[in-house]
């Protein structure tokens, strides 16, 4: 697994200049006026948390996670989409759980506008649209959110979800984010080219 780990400061930088790339370059394509008119999807890798970290007043998950690769896809109307492979605990964490998924079976999704000190997207519990996450670290999640007027410099955060946790309780500390890391764009195309659609094993 060639997965990287940054710290949440790095990746949101790294993340911003990736996004702010993407979005001049859609304006220079002609053929995409929904992209021109500022009603593009919001796309971003995922990469994984590490311990002390705050997004939009959400703290990280205690150990360090990485992911192997991910992808995240938000449309304007509120549809998101995650989906992520290989997200473990990385290198750091307890001996007896680095290179698994530890106690977490369930992810859930949530997105944060204004960066990492800007707000939350409030959905409501009853509505959260948890996903199983997979001994080998694979999930994907789709959740619908009212989004604001406007969202600048979103993020979206994988959370770890509990379903023994009394309501208003379930949603946990996040593990991952939406962002980039070195070698993300390699990793993928590895991964793609390996198995013929970059899907990969969602047990």
């Amino acid at each position: 697994m060639r997965a990287r780990m940054l710290t949440v400061g790095m990746v949101v930088l790294a993340f911003a200049a990736y996004a702010d790339d993407g979005h001049h370059g859609n304006n220079n394509n002609n053929n995409n006026n929904n992209q021109n008119n500022g009603t593009s999807d919001f796309q971003s890798g995922v990469v994984g948390s590490t311990p002390g970290a705050a997004i939009g007043g959400i703290g990280s998950g205690g150990a360090p996670w990485v992911v192997n690769q991910g992808q995240v896809q938000l449309s304007p109307d509120g549809q998101l989409q995650v989906q992520v492979q290989g997200l473990l605990i990385g290198p750091g964490g307890p001996a007896n759980f680095v290179g698994t998924t530890g106690p977490v079976t369930m992810v859930a999704a949530t997105v944060v506008c204004g960066g990492t000190g800007g707000t939350a997207v409030v959905v409501p519990e009853s509505s959260v649209m948890p996903a199983q996450l997979s001994g080998s670290g694979n999930a994907q999640i789709n959740q619908s959110v009212s989004l604001p007027a406007s969202c600048i410099a979103p993020v979206v955060l994988v959370r770890i979800f509990n379903l023994s946790q009394p309501p208003g309780s379930q949603l946990g500390p996040f593990i991952a984010a939406s962002g980039i890391a070195p070698n993300m764009g390699q990793n993928q195309n590895g991964n793609q080219n390996g198995n013929g659609h970059g899907d990969g094993d969602r047990e």
